[in-house]
């Protein structure tokens, strides 16, 4: 085994509201090794996306986290301030979130908000930053990366959003990398391509991925290990 980057122990995350809650995760508990991918498979409503944004916290107004422990690099998630988790999303910890085209923000150019997820993190010139957004841009199999850097996400196809979210989510080579059905607007063709660029990222640059997916294909193709979820727990391994 390698060294654990992320340790989930008996995770309960609710909504409340005045009147009642209801748990959409209970019990959950798994850990992710350095460089390795786990699959996190289910239908929808099992809970996926919010263990998730549990681990990120980025939970919506009404989700808590009710009970149990998150344990990143050593360090309890959900004791550290709001600066320090920002701090690490985006840098150490990135998402790659299912529908692009919300994700993105329709007034600022593509390169302008790689550049920014760049440049909120590592100080470096403007200009090695555009340098580096170009090349992720070309990493995640965009042709003519600099018509679609100078372009506004309105002016691209749902599957090219979602190609622009993996260069943003890679920008700061995170040590983790959630990926939230990160292939479900693309073609068969272009969807091996990024399977085949998240396996180099994480046998290359040693990044950990969590693959959330009901795509038992992807998981074949990626993942090392994979749990079953199911109406908020992990029924198998």
């Amino acid at each position: 085994m390698g060294e654990v980057l992320l340790k989930v122990e008996n995770l309960k995350m609710v909504f409340q509201n005045k009147k009642s809650s209801f748990a959409a995760v209970e019990g959950l508990s798994f850990t992710v090794e350095q460089g390795k991918t786990l699959g996190i498979v289910g239908e929808s409503g099992s809970g996926k996306t919010m263990a998730s944004l549990s681990v990120l916290r980025l939970l919506p107004n009404q989700g808590r986290v009710a009970e149990g422990e998150i344990t990143f690099k050593g360090k309890n998630l959900l004791k550290l301030s709001e600066k320090e988790m920002q701090e690490l999303r985006g840098n150490e910890m990135s998402m790659i979130f299912q529908d692009p085209v919300m994700s993105l923000d329709q007034i600022y150019t593509v390169g302008d908000q790689i550049i920014e997820a760049i440049l909120t993190h590592e100080k470096m010139p403007k200009s090695d930053a555009k340098k580096r957004a170009l090349s992720l841009l070309g990493d995640v199999g965009i042709p003519h990366p600099e018509r679609v850097y100078r372009s506004y996400p309105f002016e691209l196809s749902g599957g090219m959003c979602q190609r622009v979210m993996i260069a943003i989510a890679l920008s700061c080579n995170p040590k983790l990398l959630f990926a939230d059905e990160p292939t479900t607007a693309l073609d068969v063709t272009v969807q091996a391509q990024i399977l085949d660029l998240l396996r180099d990222i994480a046998h290359e640059q040693n990044t950990a991925i969590i693959m959330i997916t009901h795509d038992l294909g992807v998981v074949a193709q990626l993942c090392e290990r994979v749990n079953i979820m199911y109406a908020g727990q992990i029924v198998e391994r």
